[in-house]
Order: structure tokens, then sequence, then C-alpha cells
């Protein structure tokens, strides 16, 4: 056995070993973890089966065996002999022990066949500071408010568990779903009640002691508001100036443990003039009038003298008198009187009944010869049409009468058509022609668009001019840009027109709509050009002294997530990766979308895509969770994450009033028989996404746009789409049967894929001569809305004039590192993360600029962050990507009460800072 009489380390065996059989000794029990409390010993104890014998072996040395105490049995089963041993550690042993390590202790055990080792148990002394890190603070807040207390317990070994009283009573957050002790010792009431008001203490305890902290007062109160007005009094006067006034108090609700009481006045007066009713008074009679033929003469009165005004009577009795100015005597032609009227009634009706049927006779003769007229001015049409104008109220089905024997052929208005299909379409305008057979059998007129890649330049700007030479003439389009702030496509100002103008002519092929970038602990931001999307990465969510490869991207195919029932998909599938790393901060992802934001008409959840291909629900943008955040804008949600993966934004109508908005975009082309020019009309979502595919599509089939695109609230009321080309110049175009009008059912419209809905119009010239065209295409939903395209061009390429449209600003920025990419100077963002993080009892922390930065909502996910304001900081920069409006965030600052200048003021101070200089340079 060893020498367990000095520090020997050595193992040896026993210097005989008996032949018998044997086994290696098994613990039965092995020794624990232990903490010394103030000065008592602790007992490690050791069991093992057989053991002949166990020594204790504590930081790699011998125990000596004087210090041990064993125990010795048999087991009855086995009939194995069965040693216990203990010893004990003292206080002073584990002060005096320096290693790098906890002191450990474990036992070695003895038996015929070789020795066992035990677990290794730590032996630590066990202690509790009396001063807490961080004690919670006192705080006011209106109700409804959220309540944020701190609590860092004292240092100890064990670490201390939290527990908070609320006036020395524990709080169990198990039974109030409105408080959550979870995160980080904290205490956090989302929605503040009265009920909460009340002193809090922060409990912190181990095996040693407990410790309470200060105790924090927080008062939960009320501002006073309104009542609703009252109705005006009357008029005090009735007749005459006088008053009226009407009150309110301030009860709506009362002002409750100090809250404000309400501004404005309780009492408002305004005068009032009661006009004084006036009776009418009968003026004199006139003279009598001379004797009339029939022996009668009259006179007559007014009600002038003066007339009633302002509610006062009429005059009583009549206003005219007649008698027989004869006295009865009366005679006329030998005849009575009474015989006499009768003549003259029966001359006067036969006079109007020929006057009558003269005026029908020669207004059924003007009529004949103008339709005989204009039928024989639209025979080179071969049908008889009806004038446009009848399509904009509504696209009426109307009949079609042919002219040429032979030529008629009405199809069923009834059909529904199916436009990924069948080439027929039946509508309110249909008739076939036999010169037109080619076209109905030879060409489809929805076709999808074709998978053909187009590469997306880095300077992106949308205009389909056939030249290199085009000009560009459009005018300002408001609401189809997908940004936050509403920008729309448009132009800009001239002096930087330059640098974002590119013909289409130059692309050619579409590339993988996919940027990378190599970032470090600086973090930066990643664009795809032209698309709305973009992943900001924070400042520190990188370990320093790393640098990792992300990429952003989006999916082109066939997105594999199929929506059920009436759900959408709102904008593109995007990836960013790689999914196997972690970020120690929340990064940004922006995503734009097609829907018109109103949590009334949809609910729109948030999807991720796992390993195996499935979708799974990430949460609803109205959810309240820790685990991530959603922020809908009118035309991007940006969504802070803390792992990379395959997201998309999926849209639950609630109601029929659900709007998905449509950019609806028309774009021409001569085909190849010269006296023909093909219109087509694309409906797709409004995201930059679906609107680059159509460009580069029709870049490639030379098409050019002929108007700039428009909005279309496609509204969730089951009702189809109807197109039709409507005022098309006589006698120098006409339209092709069979396209005229074209109707697309809902579904269709709806529950379609990423693709846009294109429909196209043939139209034909009478002669070569005719180089302008102009029409209006209509796009209107069945009892919906509707936008009209203007169409005024020339179909010669040299005389085309283009509609102009300007790509982002970050398209030549597509992956931007370090300071540079973020607006707020990195040592402004330091001194506003240091004063908003610190809690006031006022509330003005970072829950008030989460509220002036318009964050209303979800404050508990900020809440569990370590640095709540730097988050906060990090979605403003993902909003404000593309306008940086710094002064509009410094004057959010002021209005707290934090600031006495703004911050493009104070970052003048930082100008020899590399960030602020570049800043500087971009307009900020």
């Amino acid at each position: 056995f060893p020498s367990l009489a000095g520090n020997d380390n050595s193992e040896a065996l026993p210097e005989s070993i008996p032949s018998a059989p044997g086994t290696l000794p098994h613990f039965m029990e092995e020794p624990d973890d232990a903490y010394i409390i103030k000065s008592n010993p602790i007992v490690l104890r050791c069991k093992a089966m057989p053991a002949m014998q166990i020594f204790f072996k504590c930081n790699g040395e011998w125990v000596h065996q004087n210090e041990h105490v064993s125990e010795e049995s048999m087991d009855e089963t086995t009939g194995l002999k069965v040693r216990e041993v203990f010893i004990n550690v003292t206080r002073q042993q584990v002060e005096d022990f320096h290693g790098p390590e906890d002191y450990w202790c474990q036992c070695v055990a003895w038996s015929h066949l070789g020795t066992s080792k035990s677990r290794k148990a730590s032996v630590r002394i066990a202690y509790l500071r009396k001063n807490f890190e961080q004690d919670p603070q006192g705080k006011e807040v209106p109700i409804e408010g959220m309540i944020v207390l701190h609590c860092r317990p004292p240092e100890g070994v064990p670490a201390a568990e939290v527990e908070w009283l609320k006036n020395e009573e524990p709080i169990d957050s198990n039974l109030d779903e409105n408080i959550d002790t979870r995160a980080d010792h904290n205490l956090i009431i989302r929605q503040a009640r009265l009920s909460d008001s009340g002193n809090y203490t922060c409990m912190a305890a181990n095996i040693v002691a407990k410790r309470r902290s200060m105790s924090a007062t927080v008062v939960v109160y009320v501002n006073g508001g309104w009542s609703s007005w009252t109705e005006w009094s009357n008029c005090n006067a009735r007749c005459g100036r006088g008053w009226q006034k009407r009150s309110r108090t301030c009860t709506n609700p009362a002002p409750l443990n100090g809250g404000a009481f309400c501004e404005g006045m309780s009492v408002q007066k305004i005068t009032c003039t009661s006009l004084c009713p006036v009776d009418g008074s009968w003026e004199v009679w006139s003279e009598w009038s001379v004797c009339s033929p029939e022996c009668e003469h009259l006179r007559v009165r007014e009600c002038i003298a003066p007339p009633p005004r302002n509610g006062g009577k009429y005059c009583e009795g009549l206003s005219q008198e007649s008698e027989n100015c004869t006295e009865g005597l009366c005679i006329q032609d030998k005849k009575p009187l009474h015989e006499i009227k009768s003549q003259n009634i029966e001359t006067a009706s036969d006079i109007a009944l020929y006057s009558g049927l003269g005026a029908a006779v020669i207004a059924v003769a003007v009529l004949v010869v103008g339709v005989t007229l204009y039928r024989r001015s639209q025979s080179e049409y071969g049908v008889d049409v009806i004038d446009s104008s009848a399509l904009t109220g509504g696209f009426q089905t109307f009949n079609f009468k042919t002219v040429r024997q032979g030529n008629s052929l009405l199809l069923n208005s009834s059909m529904q058509p199916d436009l990924t299909v069948s080439r027929t379409y039946s509508g309110p305008i249909c008739l076939q022609d036999p010169m037109d057979k080619e076209l109905m059998t030879e060409s489809s007129l929805f076709n999808p668009l074709s998978d053909i890649k187009v590469k997306v330049q880095s300077s992106f700007m949308v205009s389909l001019g056939v030249t290199e030479r085009a000009e560009y003439h459009g005018k300002a389009h408001s609401g189809t840009f997908p940004h936050g702030n509403n920008r729309a496509f448009g132009t800009i100002q001239a002096r930087n027109k330059a640098t974002y103008i590119q013909n289409l002519s130059s692309i050619s092929t579409r590339s993988e709509l996919k940027t990378t970038a190599i970032f470090g602990h600086l973090g930066g931001r990643l664009v795809v050009p032209n698309t709305g999307v973009s992943l900001l990465i924070p400042h520190g969510a990188i370990p320093e002294e790393n640098s990792w490869e992300i990429y952003l991207a989006i999916t082109q195919k066939e997105s594999s997530l199929q929506p059920e029932g009436t759900d959408v998909l709102l904008g593109p599938e995007v990836t960013c990766g790689p999914s196997d790393l972690s970020v120690s901060t929340p990064f940004a992802l922006t995503i734009p979308h097609c829907a018109e934001v109103n949590s009334e008409h949809w609910n729109i959840h948030l999807k991720k895509r796992t390993q195996q291909g499935k979708w799974e629900e990430v949460m609803s943008v109205e959810e309240e969770t820790t685990s991530c955040y959603c922020l809908l804008d009118p035309y991007a949600c940006h969504i802070l994450l803390n792992s990379f993966g395959t997201y998309a934004l999926i849209g639950e109508p609630i109601s029929d009033c659900a709007v998905r908005q449509l950019k609806v975009a028309v774009f021409g082309c001569l085909s190849c028989n010269s006296l023909d020019y093909n219109l087509r009309v694309y409906c797709m979502d409004n995201t930059p996404c679906a609107f680059q595919e159509v460009v580069s599509d029709e870049r490639l089939q030379g098409g050019q746009l002929l108007e700039e695109p428009k909005l279309l609230h496609f509204k969730g009321n089951t009702f189809s789409l109807q197109i039709s080309v409507l005022d098309i110049p006589p006698f120098l175009w006409r339209i092709k049967p069979f396209t005229a009008c074209q109707e697309v059912p809902f579904s269709r419209v709806w529950c379609s894929s990423q693709k846009p809905l294109r429909c196209a119009f043939s139209l034909e010239r009478y002669t070569p001569a005719t180089t302008q065209l102009s029409c209006k295409i209509c796009v209107r939903q069945v009892k919906g809305h509707e936008q009209i395209l203007q169409v005024q061009t020339s179909i010669l390429e040299n005389d085309r004039e283009t509609v102009t449209f300007f790509a982002h600003d970050d398209s030549s920025f597509p992956a931007q590192m370090g300071p540079k990419a973020f607006k707020i100077p990195y040592s402004i963002r330091q001194r506003i993360c240091a004063t908003f993080d610190t809690p006031n009892a006022k509330g003005k922390d970072w829950q008030m600029l989460a509220q002036k930065t318009s964050i209303n909502r979800n404050l508990s996910f900020f809440a569990t962050q370590s640095s709540p304001s730097a988050v906060i900081l990090d979605l403003w920069e993902a909003r404000h990507q593309h306008d940086g409006d710094l002064d509009s965030l410094a004057c959010a600052l002021e209005e707290i009460g934090r600031t006495h200048s703004k911050i493009s003021d104070i970052t003048e101070t930082e100008s020899e800072e590399p960030d602020f200089n570049y800043s500087r340079q971009n307009g900020l």
C-alpha cells in the first residue's frame, strides 16, 4: 500500500495479490461537492465494494491515514467486503490552498485486481456579500405603462437566488401573466395597473445568508382626461344678441396618485344672435282689372308689407279676388258664356295634338338618317361597335352584329377564363374574325413571365428606352416605392441625376439576387440592390478578433412556402446566413411587403424554413414576445432576430377589406408584323423585387415602358379584375378581336405566386404612315379600385420618349462595413446608450426613447436586452437607412429633455473622427 505518512504521490498496489478471482472495486457512494459555511468543517465520505482499503487524495496529495475514519461490513447478497471511509475538510485547509482550480478530493479503493478512483469533489467556502451590485430604483409611471425594476444581487458562492417582495409579500409571477421575473433578476410589469403601486424589495439568498436590497417605491399615476363636451346651451336671449355655453369635466379619467390635471378650459362661451320673428302683412289691393271676354275682372295683393321673416306668420286671407263685372248679364256672339268656353277648349286641344304628332315624325326621321350614316362610317371594321366610353361604366356585355356574311361568332360570355392554361378568352367583348385565326392559335395572350435570368447592375435604374440616346421624361408618382418612410419612385434633384440614371439597355442577364461580404466586430450593412431587402449587423454582434462571411439572398425560383386558403405571400423569400452562426446582439432584417397595413384587416405572420424544408411560424407581427421583434412600416417589415435562416411574410386576411397593393405597368413594342403593335399590361406585387423582374424580362423582349406605374388597391372581396383598352383613335387603329377587354378571376390575382400577372393586347394600324398611338388602359376590380393608364407614344424607335425611374441610392454600396454603414456616429451612439440605459424615476429612460422613435409595443423584448437603447437605435438605423434623418432623432431626444442641441450640431465636434467625416460626405 502507499505510504500515507508523508506526501508520496505514488499509487502502488499491495505487495502480494491473492490468486483467488475477484473484481475491481465498485463505488457505492462517491464524495459530493460541498460548501464550507462559516468555520464548520465538512465531511466527505466514500463507500466501495469489494474494497480492501480506501484512502482520500486531495489536490493530488494523499491524506494522512490518521485522518481517515473507516468502517467495514459484509454485503449479505454477494458476500463481498464493503468499506466506508470519512474525512473532515476544514476552512483552514481550503484557505491555505492556492492552486489554479478549486480545492478537490477524490478516493482511491483497492481490491485484489487493482484500484478504482472516484469522481473529484470540489470544496468551496460559501459566502454572500452584503451590498447589492445594483438596487432597484423607484419609479413614477403612467397607467398601462411598462415598469422595469433592475436588481443585481451581491456576489456570492454559490450564486444567490433572487426573490421579489411587494409590500413585504412574495411575488409569484406564475400567478400573474402581467409580471415577469425571469429576465436577469429584473422585475418587469408589462402594463402597469393601479394595484401595482407599492414598495418593491429584491431578496437575495444562498446557503449562507439572505440579503435585502433598498426598497423601491413605485407609483402608478393616472393623468386626468376631459369628458366629452356637453351640447351647446340655448341662446340666453330670446330675441337679439346673447350667449351660449358648453362644459366638460376632468373625469375621463380623474387624475390619481399625482397625475396631471387636465389642461385647457372646462367651459366655453360663444356669442349668439336670436333673430326676432316678424309677422307678414298685406299691402293694399291693386286696382280692378279691365273686364275680360268672360265678363270677369280681378284684383291682387302681396304679403310684403312687411314679408314674414325669422319664423314669423304668413298673412291670413286671399291674395286674389275676382267678380263678374256685368252683374250676370254677360253675352258673347249670341251664346251663353258657358258655351263659348267649351268651344275654346276644344280648339286648343286640337292644335296641341297636331303639333305633337308633327314633332314626333320629324324626330324619327332624323334618328333613322343618323343611324344609317353611322353604320356606313363603321362598315370598315366588319362589326357594329359602340363608343369606347361605354366600357368605362363597368365593362357591360353587349352584342355584335356582323355586316359580312358568314362572319358571325359569339363566344359564350359565361365561360371562366383560365389564364395559365387556355389561349381562348371569353369576356364582355368577344368576336372572332377569320383573318385573326392566326393570332388566336399561334400566340397566347396570357403567357406567364419566362424564367430567364437577368443580371442586375449595381446602379440600377428602371427605364425601358430601346436606344442608348433615349431621353427621359416622367412625372413623380407617389405611393409606389416600398420604403418605411413612404418614399416613391420618382425624380430626384438634377444635380444627383447623373449618379443614378442608367439606361436599361445595359442590362442583359439576371444574376442571382445575392450579396456576400465579410464582417467583423464593428458590424455593417448588407443590401441586395434595388430590391428593398437589407441586413444590418450591429456593432458588437460579432465577437472581437473574429471575421464572418455573411450572405443575403432572395429566392427567385418558385417559393416552397404554399399559403393555405386565402393566405398570401406578401413579399420575397429571403435567406441570410450561414445558419450555424449565432450573434450576441440581434441583427435587423428588412423585407418589403405589398399589404396595406391595417391590423383590423390583416393578421401578418413571420415564418422560417427549417432544415428539413418545412415552414414554421416564428411570431405574429402583433404578438408580444421576447424571442424576436417585428416592426411593420407601410412598405417594409423590419425584424430583429438572433438566428440566421430563410424567412418570409405571410398575410392572413381578416376581412374583405384587406388590401393587397398591386403595381400596374404597361409596356409596348412592335410585333413581327410591322402593322401590329403589342401592349402588355402587368399587375405585380408592389415590391421593388417584383418590378425588377418585369423590367428585366421586358428588356429582353424589346419592350418600352409607356406610362409611370400606378398603385392598385386590390381587395380580398372575391371580385375579379378587368383590364381593357379604351379610346383607340378611329380610322387610324383597331384592336383585334378577343383582346379589347379581358377579365381575370379573383383567385388568379389574389392567391398567385410571386410571378406577375400579364395580359396582352394586339392593335393594328391601317397604314404604315400612322406612327403615333394614343389610348387608355383601364385596370379595375369589380366593386373596387380603378386605375387609368394614359398611353401616348411613338411606335418609331427614334422618336420614343421613355419614362424615367430612379433606383435606391444604396445600389452602389451592396456592402458597407464598420462605422460607414451607420447613420449615427459611434461616439454619439455611446452617449445615448449610457444616458438612456440608466433607470430614471420620471420614466425618462429607454422606454421614452422607444416611444419618441415610434416604437410603442412589445417593449418586453427590449427589456431583456443588455442594452435596450442600443437595440432601439439598431432598429432606427434599419428604418432610416435611405434617409438617415438625424435631425428627427435629435428632436426626439430634445423632447425627452436629455439633450440641449441637435445631434447634427453635436456631431460637428466629432469632425476629426473618420465615421463622422463619412457621414458628412453623405449628406448627414
